[in-house]
């Protein structure tokens, strides 16, 4: 990163993976990032109810992901200013970097933040290991020659452990090998989000034209589908049209389809029909050589013991090895001196909780929790189904399953549940996040605290 433009790029990828494509690109896309006062970020936009909905909004968002890349609190403000457009070069806005990557593809194209997003995302700088190498073959398998062996082809996993970037390197592959294929990549959310459009607007035949008549689809979480019944019926007859056109279908999950509770089962059988392909967590060397990579890509050297370091704390998660990396660039930019040892062991402790075995940051979620709701943790392991002690054990199950990664099997086993039943109850815990506010402070208080106390 050679300007603080290049952080705020950083700053806002970070923030598009918390917030609907729709709030993306109608709120945060256009922000223009006017400048770094001391510690103030200053954006600028074009009209004064902007700027309020983005204060009030997105200003916390953007706060804490400053922080995530830059290592230290900065505050938002906002400035109106008429004469901001899409043009002005002097700010960022991502905008008006997309103008110049558009290709002919049309509607079928994916969306200008998509392709700015994943042209970095090839099969040549996917690092393979032993966690991942059963997907990374069936993935080039699909991109060398599409609708035939592997058909559909589902990927799943954990978050941040690859799935996208393979998702991404097939796309570009099938560009490359036919540039007049049409290839469509949206996201289960997008999809959803669309369908709904189109059947207000009356014009579903827009849509089905879109995702019907193309030669491959790709889908990153298609699990957002269960949403909606509409959606899911939908995304059927879309799954029909193609596969009897021998067309390529690619999807990722976080989940395999038999740990999606609420899937229509037609749907379920279809997704089983093709190869499934999961992505786990990379063991040590795999991880180390995921952090050279990045130190290389940012044209920096990290120590040995740094990366052996990052290394064997963050355990889970190749997004967190590869922010790490982004951060220690950041601070080495912003302070011109490349951060110490300690430095980096504060960096590695805001993402992870692994410096304790997993049984013993479990116990603590435990407490935590059962302190939280002032119940006993007896209690949240109970067939108590009152609805105090129902809203713990569920966020319980949503913070353990957060925070460690482990699977959702191995997460019933403290509550004596299957893995559908620990499913159902995240999937409660998330619907609330999204509509409550003092609700998801309370999981948010809860997660921030279980990771101050490993």
């Amino acid at each position: 990163m050679d300007t603080l433009n290049d952080i705020w790029k950083e700053v806002l990828a970070l923030c598009k993976q918390e917030v609907s494509d729709v709030m993306y690109s109608m709120w945060l896309s256009p922000l223009v990032f006017y400048k770094l006062d001391a510690d103030t970020a200053v954006f600028t936009v074009n009209a004064e109810y902007k700027k309020n909905i983005i204060l009030t909004k997105f200003a916390p968002l953007i706060k804490k992901n400053f922080k995530e890349i830059i290592g230290f609190d900065v505050e938002i403000d906002v400035i109106v200013d008429s004469a901001v457009s899409e043009k002005n070069t002097d700010s960022v806005s991502v905008k008006e970097e997309n103008k110049n990557t558009q290709t002919e593809d049309n509607e079928n194209a994916p969306s200008e933040n998509v392709k700015k997003s994943s042209a970095s995302f090839t099969f040549d700088n996917f690092v393979v290991g032993k966690s991942n190498l059963f997907a990374y073959t069936v993935a080039k398998g699909v991109a060398e020659s599409p609708g035939n062996q592997y058909n559909p082809l589902l990927i799943y996993g954990n978050s941040g452990l690859g799935k996208t970037h393979l998702l991404f390197a097939i796309y570009n592959e099938l560009k490359k090998n036919n540039p007049n294929a049409v290839i469509v990549y949206t996201t289960g959310e997008t999809f959803l989000n669309e369908l709904i459009e189109s059947v207000g607007k009356k014009n579903t035949y827009a849509f089905h034209n879109k995702y019907r008549n193309v030669d491959a689809l790709l889908v990153d979480d298609i699990q957002i589908i269960q949403k909606g019944d509409m959606t899911q019926e939908e995304f059927f007859h879309t799954f029909n049209a193609l596969d009897q056109a021998g067309k390529q279908i690619i999807l990722t999950s976080d989940v395999p389809p038999k740990e999606m509770a609420i899937l229509d089962e037609r749907l379920r059988t279809r997704f089983e029909m093709g190869v499934i392909a999961d992505v786990k967590p990379p063991d040590v060397e795999t991880r180390k050589a995921i952090i050279k990579r990045k130190s290389q890509s940012l044209g920096i050297t990290l120590p040995e013991s740094m990366t052996d370091f990052i290394a064997t704390k963050i355990k889970n998660n190749i997004r967190q090895l590869e922010g790490t990396v982004k951060k220690i660039e950041a601070l080495r930019k912003v302070y011109g001196v490349m951060p110490s040892l300690e430095q980096v062991q504060n960096i590695v402790k805001d993402v992870t909780s692994d410096s304790l075995p997993v049984s013993v940051v479990i116990n603590n979620i435990f407490s935590i929790v059962s302190n939280t709701y002032g119940i006993t943790v007896d209690d949240i392991k109970s067939a108590n189904r009152s609805a105090n002690i129902s809203q713990a054990r569920n966020i319980c199950m949503y913070v353990i399953k957060t925070v460690t990664g482990i699977t959702l099997k191995e997460v019933g086993a403290y509550f004596g549940k299957d893995h559908a039943t620990v499913l159902h109850s995240i999937n409660k815990v998330k619907s609330l996040i999204e509509t409550d506010g003092t609700f998801k402070n309370t999981v948010n208080n809860i997660i921030r605290e279980v990771k101050e106390k490993n």
